[in-house]
């Protein structure tokens, strides 16, 4: 739809409606935006690429924004979405972070039970370069483990992301989970890890992944 350069446009920053979080929005020609998702400036064909298949393929009103530093992506809202009452209100950032852990390490685990040990091995490379090209954990040679190995249910700490990068992390997700499933659905296995939560918790967060840009791919 559109791509702008920063100078462009204002961005502002509320309360996110259910979470303990402060989102950016834009208003652009009397339409509200919301940010997607965070491409460092190596990736400018990557955020090109998304930002053509959800525009021309998927009809979705987005933008497109070249920063100094950075490309984001915005997808459209309307006013209303940003008021809105239901399960998700009570759902910390804590909880999001939770699920989205277990749907990723879920997927690597059916890999390596069905694929074996080398294919995971291929995720785990995967999963690194996916890490070293986005603002989502510091890059050390563990980083790829820690992601894998903590326990989402018990860590004291867990890795205090925003929603972008949760969605980020879970199209990536789901991106490599296609990746070496193909045409199966794996979504299905992944999304009954989410068990593992509390019921409200569980609901929360697939009512917030079902309302999120990301919604279709994780049905």
């Amino acid at each position: 739809m559109f791509i702008l350069k920063r100078q462009d446009v204002e961005i502002f920053n509320i309360k996110h409606p259910n979470l303990d979080q402060i989102i950016p929005i834009i208003n652009y020609q009397r339409q509200t935006f919301r940010l997607l998702q965070i491409f460092p400036l190596n990736q400018a064909q990557e955020a090109l690429a998304l930002w053509r298949d959800l525009t021309d393929n998927k009809g979705k009103a987005c933008i497109l924004l070249e920063e100094p530093d950075r490309y984001t992506l915005w997808g459209k809202i309307k006013p209303e979405q940003l008021n809105v009452n239901n399960k998700v209100s009570n759902l910390s950032s804590q909880s999001l972070v939770k699920g989205s852990l277990l749907l990723l390490q879920s997927v690597y685990a059916e890999i390596e039970d069905l694929l074996g040990a080398r294919q995971a091995k291929f995720f785990q490379k995967d999963l690194k370069e996916f890490i070293n090209k986005v603002d989502l954990i510091e890059k050390s040679p563990e980083a790829v483990n820690y992601l894998l190995q903590i326990d989402p249910l018990s860590a004291d700490q867990l890795p205090n992301w925003q929603e972008a990068q949760l969605l980020n992390l879970l199209q990536e997700t789901h991106r490599l989970g296609k990746r070496y499933f193909g045409e199966s659905n794996f979504t299905i296995n992944a999304l009954e890890s989410l068990e593992d939560m509390s019921e409200d918790e569980q609901s929360g967060f697939i009512q917030w992944l079902n309302q999120s840009s990301l919604g279709k791919l994780w049905q």
